[in-house]
């Protein structure tokens, strides 16, 4: 909203020549974002509590320690992010770009999804929440939309077009087959970081990770110069992404505020699914799907570990890990909390390097 209300008044206020550039209005982003966080968070955590009163059911069949120190805890924290997301990114991106709207239609979309199932969890005292073919039917239609509207948006070739990492300008047009493919990587990321988010922390920062490397991505391929010299798919307009993932940073660092050990907050499915489907969304504009399967390597990881469990119990009767995702496995060996959270922190910033890397290695 700055940028079309103040940019095309920069030939009469030299100040204003600023919301014209990109680098500008993302940190603006970041920072209102995490200003929105901090002011708000004391307030909705207390509004929460007093609705919930026993807060978030824990399931009785996860580690043990869990019915002791996170009984209690209110859910659906998750508002507070999108809370300072929606209205930081209205206020610091171009309102005319098609792809900000696209984003803000799956995050706020899959939000609602994760709304309904954070209040039936809470409501009917029941762990299993919203029905699963509910749940995924609604995830594919939001995705299903948002991506036909980004394939209009968007210029041909691109608009069918898969991008490989490691391989110069190299676009394979699949057609239509696009759209189930953009749906599948929308609908994966959301709950992908849905199966992650289960200690304090564990989730937002991976989060953080990917959403800052994106922002960075997205700037370089809106660049006609940068992506020419890197020799990656020129998407124009995708850099006004950057101030959508920009917020997405700030309003992370506002709830892992009151999320850090002991969270006095969980983000509940209202904030998970909606991170996830907006880092999809994200890599679906910008070309770089592929990509965020090696950023967001710990998101595949906790989801691959639940596949493998459930597929080897069912084949075998036996089970790979203690219990899944991966990370309750190292609870169920006695690692610490902490532990196998910062741990897991280090292995998404290694994993976003590597992600980074395929920009230059061609």
């Amino acid at each position: 909203m700055l940028f079309n209300l103040l940019a095309p008044l920069a030939d009469e206020f030299v100040l204003f020549n600023l919301f014209r550039y990109l680098t500008f209005r993302t940190g603006g982003a970041i920072l209102t974002a995490l200003f929105i966080g901090l002011f708000a968070g004391p307030w909705l955590i207390n509004w929460l509590r007093s609705k919930q009163g026993k807060g978030q059911p824990i399931r009785e069949d996860g580690p043990e320690g869990h019915l002791l120190t996170k009984k209690g805890t209110p859910t659906m924290g998750g508002f507070l992010i999108l809370l300072a997301l929606t209205i930081s990114t209205l206020l610091w991106a171009d309102l005319t770009s098609g792809y900000v709207w696209a984003v803000l239609l799956v995050t706020i979309g899959f939000g609602l999804i994760g709304f309904a199932d954070d209040y039936l969890k809470v409501s009917k005292r029941n762990p299993k929440g919203l029905n699963g073919k509910i749940k995924l039917v609604g995830e594919v239609a939001i995705s299903l939309i948002a991506v036909v509207w980004v394939m209009y948006v968007t210029r041909s070739p691109l608009d069918t077009s898969v991008a490989v990492p490691f391989l110069k300008a190299l676009l394979i047009d699949v057609g239509w087959f696009f759209v189930p493919f953009a749906v599948f990587v929308i609908v994966g990321a959301s709950n992908s970081v849905n199966l992650t988010d289960g200690l304090d922390g564990l989730a937002i920062v991976p989060v953080m990770i990917a959403a800052a490397v994106f922002a960075l991505i997205a700037y370089l391929v809106g660049n006609t110069v940068f992506a020419g010299y890197l020799q990656i798919a020129h998407v124009p307009g995708a850099g006004e992404i950057g101030v959508f993932c920009g917020a997405l940073c700030g309003a992370g660092l506002g709830f892992l505020w009151f999320n850090a050990p002991p969270a006095r907050v969980f983000m509940g499915d209202t904030g998970s699914l909606s991170m996830g489907g907006a880092l999809g969304i994200v890599s679906v504009i910008t070309k770089h799907e592929i990509v965020l399967a090696i950023v967001g390597g710990l998101f595949v990881l906790e989801t691959v570990s639940v596949i493998v469990q459930v597929a080897s119990f069912k084949l075998t009767g036996k089970r790979v890990f203690r219990m899944a995702p991966l990370h309750h496995h190292f609870e169920k060996k006695g690692w610490a909390e902490p532990t196998i959270v910062i741990r897991f922190w280090i292995i998404a910033s290694v994993l976003a390097l590597i992600g980074l890397s395929t920009l230059k290695l061609r």
